[in-house]
């Protein structure tokens, strides 16, 4: 049987195994090593395993998930978030929609401390939601605003994802860090906009909470939230100027959150536990998902899918644009049901040589749109799984009630991604002013 075609039937296959609620990790890894052994022997399929699983698995680049995962965690379980929200609440609560719009920037900041859309969304909530409850804001826009303000956490550095795109396609961390700030400052930008012109237009969605004075805005940021954002400063900013490498930042903000922590008295020997137990879970889950994306992209490596599939577009008479209207079409079809991470594991190596070889798009580039699209999947069923995190927290809102109030974001983002695509500098200027 020609190569092609078991590559085919190992895709669905692999899609089979995941409505059957395999975990996806097991199902790649599954589906990949029998693929693998079908096209060429059992034997060879083991050392390609063994291979790979020690090579990926050893690699120093990837010690950087642990660290990043451990200084979200921490400032997750010390209450950083809290401090956050409060400052931003002080700033800006006073406008129509003013505790939505809080919220936005919060997640901002705080997505660029954790790097998690899923903490973000979870710290947010425990946090927003009672007091937009308490100012009798709209159900639907106030968890909708928190589900929404997560995907920011995978945009702004620091973030898993781009360090898992950058090291399947071989590029710069660095400058992928760099090229998700301009973006996600845009992209907040345009969510505050957004929730600016609903409750404008419907003062009853939002109503405007107390105006603060600068002596309680000042105030609000003490507690550990300025040692905080000064150890972010410290260790992302030190990566960009090469003080530090990539695995060296994540270390110096885990350990700098930490000290802060102690100091401040707002972490204890509990929540410490928690906070490395949970990274520890997290950091497992993501190395499994790259074994078996490594597996499963070894496979469709030697049934020539992606090959093919470049040749494919390469055949089109379509402009390179309309062509990656398309491919983005199937990563937000597809990111409604495959979590992000093992999306853009499982996806990369098929698209990234058709949309940067054939296509000529740039690298950089593609990855912050890449992460945009597939941001978009965790606020959409029904998947969704920041709407599911609001939904575990607060179990008493039902889910058509957070996804109801969810499209104005969603169209945020189309927005954000539009003008990515007609200005592709927004995300390159960063990068190309700091390594080229």
């Amino acid at each position: 049987m020609n190569e092609l075609y078991i590559g085919l039937i190992g895709i669905f296959c692999f899609l089979l195994l995941l409505f059957l609620r395999m975990p996806i990790a097991f199902a790649m890894a599954i589906v990949g090593f029998a693929g693998f052994s079908f096209l060429n022997s059992v034997s060879s399929a083991y050392n390609m395993v063994a291979k790979e699983i020690f090579s990926n698995f050893s690699s120093y680049s990837l010690s950087v998930i642990a660290m990043f995962v451990w200084m979200g965690f921490l400032a997750y379980y010390s209450g950083i978030g809290t401090s956050l929200y409060n400052f931003a609440y002080r700033l800006l609560g006073h406008m129509p929609g003013g505790l939505a719009i809080a919220t936005q920037a919060a997640c901002a900041v705080f997505g660029a401390i954790c790097g998690s859309n899923t903490a973000t969304a979870a710290t947010m909530s425990a946090i927003a939601l009672p007091e937009m409850d308490k100012y009798q804001y709209n159900r639907s826009l106030a968890t909708a605003s928190i589900a929404a303000g997560g995907v920011i956490g995978i945009l702004i550095p620091p973030s898993v994802i781009f360090i898992l795109y950058g090291t399947a396609t071989e590029q710069s961390v660095g400058a992928l860090f760099m090229a998700g700030i301009l973006p996600g400052i845009l992209l907040t930008f345009l969510y505050m906009v957004v929730i600016y012109i609903l409750t404008k237009r419907n003062p009853s969605l939002g109503p405007t909470g107390p105006k603060s004075g600068w002596r309680e805005i000042i105030s609000s940021i003490r507690g550990g939230l300025l040692e905080v954002m000064l150890v972010f400063l410290v260790s992302v900013g030190g990566l960009f100027i090469g003080l530090f490498t990539l695995t060296e930042a994540g270390a110096v903000g885990a350990g700098g959150i930490l000290l802060v922590s102690l100091w401040r008295k707002r972490i204890d020997r509990d929540k410490l536990k928690k906070s490395l137990l949970d990274t520890t879970r997290t950091t497992a889950m993501i190395m499994l998902m790259i074994a078996g994306a490594v597996i499963f992209g070894r496979f469709m490596a030697v049934s020539r899918v992606p090959f093919e599939l470049a040749n494919w577009v390469g055949s089109l008479s379509l402009p390179p644009f309309a062509i990656l209207g398309l491919i983005l079409l199937i990563y937000f079809i597809l990111g409604c049901f495959i979590d992000a991470l093992a999306l853009v594991l499982l996806t990369v190596p098929i698209f990234f040589p058709v949309v940067v070889d054939t296509l000529g798009y740039d690298p950089i580039w593609f990855g912050v749109v890449i992460v945009l699209v597939v941001g978009m999947g965790v606020i959409t069923p029904p998947v969704g799984m920041n709407v599911y995190v609001i939904k575990g927290i607060k179990p008493d809102i039902p889910l058509e009630t957070i996804f109801k109030g969810i499209w104005p974001f969603l169209g945020a983002i189309i927005a954000c991604i539009a003008l990515l695509i007609l200005f592709p500098s927004i995300a390159t200027f960063l990068p190309g002013l700091i390594y080229n």
